[in-house]
């Protein structure tokens, strides 16, 4: 009996600090909604934990977030692995790399670090800790706040635009600008991307991968070949495709083992088309492209363009704080051209569930009170059952 007691007031004692490991849960959406927008080309990145502070932990808020990612979603159709959150001003370089040792290359959006990637459009990341501070431009997609003048002016500019989008600020649910979205759907020259892929694929200039080109009669073989040493150098990096430009002096394409590319086509996937007298050609590393020309020629690889589709302007969008991915996401539902980043965090409990630990100490103390009363009442019974006993009178037989 004194176990019992002593277990059930060691539960009353723990019931807070259990309860205090769980004041968020997941929101279900990500595991039902998530895939189908994976696959459509959005991103599922880290916002932050609540409870936890990124001032005062930021590689355990960093790790836990990205737990919370992997445990639900993959982070984009390229790669499971989470690589962009948000990080809030006031961090230190320090922090910032330890935020990038748990696997989160880019930071964003507004964090105050010297160096930093595409605050403007000549601000061209160099090395990778420029991307520890992805610049916001454009502005946001909320109605009464987007600046369409300002924004056509950042995406005639160039570089890559990062807009902001938040679906609620505390109880207030914010309505997107209709006019902002149908001019965007608009633009022919714009990469609709998002962070990862944006540095996914700047992050192969620093990886140096060596081509593999020859011909054999009139058809030219082409790979772009992913090294040990390029794997160790950006081992986070997604294989997503980039455009490089061949030269194939004059000679016609005639056919492609990959499917053809318009000039419009503003998502990020393999194929070819022709631009002028020049090849582009739009591949994931180790893919062997075979080239058919009309005739056995010269030919030269360029280089590489710097977006998809040699765009002039990138446009990525970053949902930031989502918690409840249906209700922010559905209105989009319609804009397939817009691909978001979607910068999560778990849900808080409900404010109403707060007395459940409590409740767990009224009911052991109840508990332990009921044990004693009924303990209490069999000694009664029994000092009251010896009183009603015979006793035998002599002898020494107590029969």
């Amino acid at each position: 009996m004194r176990v019992v007691v002593l277990l059930l007031l060691l539960s009353a004692h723990l019931a807070p600090a259990v309860a205090a490991q769980d004041e968020w849960r997941s929101d279900g959406w990500l595991k039902n909604l998530g895939p189908p927008m994976v696959s459509a080309g959005d991103e599922f990145g880290c916002y932050g934990i609540p409870e936890m502070e990124w001032n005062e932990d930021p590689g355990g808020v960093a790790s836990v977030c990205r737990t919370y990612i992997e445990d639900n979603i993959a982070a984009s159709r390229w790669d499971s692995k989470p690589v962009s959150t948000y990080t809030p001003e006031g961090l230190s370089a320090s922090d910032h790399k330890l935020i990038a040792n748990q696997g989160f290359t880019i930071h964003g959006d507004k964090n105050g670090l010297q160096d930093s990637a595409w605050i403007d459009s000549d601000d061209i990341p160099f090395d990778e800790w420029d991307w520890y501070n992805l610049g916001r431009r454009g502005g946001s997609l909320e109605l009464g706040i987007a600046d369409i003048d300002a924004l056509v002016a950042e995406l005639d500019a160039g570089g890559l635009v990062n807009m902001y989008w938040q679906g609620r600020i505390h109880d207030a649910i914010v309505r997107h600008d209709r006019d902002v979205v149908a001019m965007l759907e608009g633009r022919e020259d714009v990469w609709f991307t998002t962070w990862g892929e944006a540095w996914s694929y700047w992050a192969i200039e620093r990886c140096n991968s060596p081509i593999i080109l020859s011909i054999s009669d009139s058809t030219l073989n082409f790979t772009s070949e992913s090294t040990t040493e390029c794997k160790a150098a950006e081992p986070m990096r997604w294989n997503v495709p980039v455009t490089w430009i061949i030269d194939v002096n004059g000679s016609e394409v005639i056919d492609v083992n990959l499917p053809e590319l318009s000039e419009e086509e503003n998502h990020a996937r393999e194929g070819w088309r022709i631009d002028g007298d020049r090849l582009l050609l739009s591949v994931k590393d180790d893919t062997n492209v075979l080239i058919n020309l009309s005739e056995t020629t010269d030919y030269d690889v360029v280089g590489r363009t710097q977006f998809f589709n040699n765009k002039t302007t990138a446009l990525t969008i970053a949902g930031h704080s989502t918690t409840d991915l249906f209700s922010w996401s559905k209105r989009f539902d319609d804009h397939s051209t817009l691909l978001f980043t979607w910068l999560v965090t778990p849900q808080e409990l409900d404010s109403g569930l707060t007395w459940l630990p409590y409740a767990g100490i009224a009911i052991a103390a109840s508990s332990v009170t009921v044990i004693l009363l009924l303990v209490r009442r069999e000694q009664q019974s029994h000092t009251g059952a010896e009183a009603f006993m015979p006793v035998m009178q002599g002898g020494g037989d107590d029969e």
